[in-house]
């Protein structure tokens, strides 16, 4: 499926959640692995402000791009933001929704 990428040059952006390791399967804690890079995934809060409006993100970014200290309440910058819509079927359901990826984030100047 297609990705479209999100500009968020205009926005205020905060960490809402530190990074963790992005799981595969939580019974097994398998961890999920950047297919290009072979980094280790990490899923980031990011609360979004713009225009009015604010949002909370979970944004999977690789171990590559996230800066030592990422702690809640921290003003960052998001490089490369881009949305992809999923779907699967589980246990015989259907699901659907948005996911983040992110290449990078820094410390906001």
């Amino acid at each position: 499926m297609p990705s479209f990428k999100i500009d968020v040059s205009t926005a205020v952006v905060f960490v809402a959640t530190a990074p963790a390791p992005k799981l595969v399967n939580k019974k097994t804690g398998e961890v999920a692995i950047d297919r290009e890079t072979e980094a280790t995934l990490y899923t980031v809060g990011l609360l979004v402000s713009d225009e009015g409006e604010g949002n909370l993100y979970q944004v999977a970014v690789p171990e590559t791009g996230i800066p030592e200290g990422l702690a809640p309440g921290v003003p960052v910058r998001v490089i490369g933001l881009k949305a992809r819509d999923w779907e699967n079927e589980f246990n015989g359901q259907k699901r659907h929704g948005i996911s983040f990826r992110a290449v990078a984030i820094t410390a906001a100047a």
